[in-house]
């Protein structure tokens, strides 16, 4: 074993045993671990020099992988290390020099319950058919929320679940349903393309990593549309944003249609936030929509705007505001005022919400 995989090992087990969610390598810094949503560098390390930063990468890397680094200049992996521990890597180019981004993948798939989600998620892993979607900022959350729905389908249902993720994070272990895991440029050529194929594999739920762009959206919308329960991820701030964002990642000409299809095969949007706690460690803060009549109708007439206050209205269906979850966990003294002040989409509201 050569120093420098000594040395990566050794900065592995520390982000590991620490609980931190990333490990970063650049050169001029000292290794760095992303604790609680904070980054933290490891004062007893050394400032990376671009030959260690190299040397610790390429440490990471098989030799196709490292063909596959020069020709694109940065690279999306999964590593398992020694057996216990997951990381989804991305190793890229800044300034010319190597660098990458660690993101610590636990182990066992963690339940609904573990990850102290709302309740009412639950009730989405016994759907039968449409489209679900978690979104966030990056860093939130929302793969381990999506494998959490997953998993919670492979205990109770015996169904064909085919995940196509860029890379593999959580490998699931097969319960009640056969789980077929596809990673891009291992097991297929991209996202699209297995999406294109995806029903002629005759799954019952499929779970895409992510969306990217109208052509994957569309395969993701004719999936739950033709009796399957699809689930998937995008980087939005909102239910009323993730709309938006889907319908208008279609050309003009197509955005009604679109927008047809998303108010038929839509079932749920949950957008997650981790809010540090007081006393250490993250909480989700999370705002839920669940499709009814009003807002199949919104999107139908481009109406999307007024989603915001059918979810407001509408807590007797299991819809819920971020705001309003933000004020729960502060009047149970889990999160701060400051903090929820930070996360809130609507600090005016919120404030408001909070004096009551």
């Amino acid at each position: 074993m050569s120093d420098y995989q000594k040395k990566l090992n050794q900065l592995l087990t520390e982000a590991a045993s620490r609980g931190a969610s990333d490990l970063h390598l650049g050169v001029g810094f000292r290794p760095a671990l992303r604790i609680d949503g904070s980054l933290v560098q490891l004062s007893d390390e050394e400032l990376l020099t671009p030959e260690t930063a190299e040397g610790l990468v390429l440490s990471l890397l098989s030799p196709e992988q490292k063909e596959i680094l020069a020709q694109d200049k940065e690279l999306d992996f999964s590593y398992t290390f020694d057996n216990k521990a997951r990381f989804r890597i991305n190793v890229f180019y800044q300034r010319g020099f190597l660098s990458a981004a660690l993101r610590l993948v636990q182990a066992k798939v963690p339940s609904i319950d573990d990850l102290g989600l709302p309740p009412i998620l639950h009730d989405f892993t016994k759907l039968n058919q449409g489209f679900i979607l978690v979104v966030g900022p990056a860093g939130h959350g929302k793969s381990t929320t999506l494998a959490a729905l997953a998993d919670e389908v492979n205990h109770n249902r015996f169904d064909h679940i085919i995940t196509i993720e860029d890379p593999v994070e959580y490998i699931f272990t097969q319960d009640k349903s056969m789980v077929s895991q596809r990673e891009v440029r291992a097991d297929t050529l991209g996202f699209n393309r297995a999406l294109k194929s995806v029903l002629r594999q005759d799954p019952d739920v499929i779970m895409v990593g992510e969306m990217r762009g109208h052509e994957s959206i569309l395969a993701a919308m004719t999936a739950a549309e033709t009796g399957h329960l699809v689930l998937s991820t995008l980087h939005t701030n909102s239910a009323a944003q993730t709309i938006d964002r889907i319908i208008d990642s279609f050309p003009s000409q197509q955005q009604n249609q679109a927008a047809s299809q998303l108010a038929s095969t839509l079932a749920a949007i949950v957008s997650e936030r981790l809010i540090p706690k007081i006393g250490g460690g993250r909480v989700p803060a999370c705002e839920i929509m669940i499709m009814n009549s009003a807002i199949r109708n919104l999107i139908r007439e481009r109406k999307v705007h007024q989603i915001d206050l059918v979810i407001e209205t509408s807590a007797q269906e299991g819809m819920v505001t971020l705001n309003r979850s933000l004020v729960s966990l502060v009047k149970k003294k889990i999160i701060s005022k400051e903090n929820a002040q930070l996360y809130s989409l609507n600090q005016s509201e919120l404030k408001i919400l909070l004096e009551r």
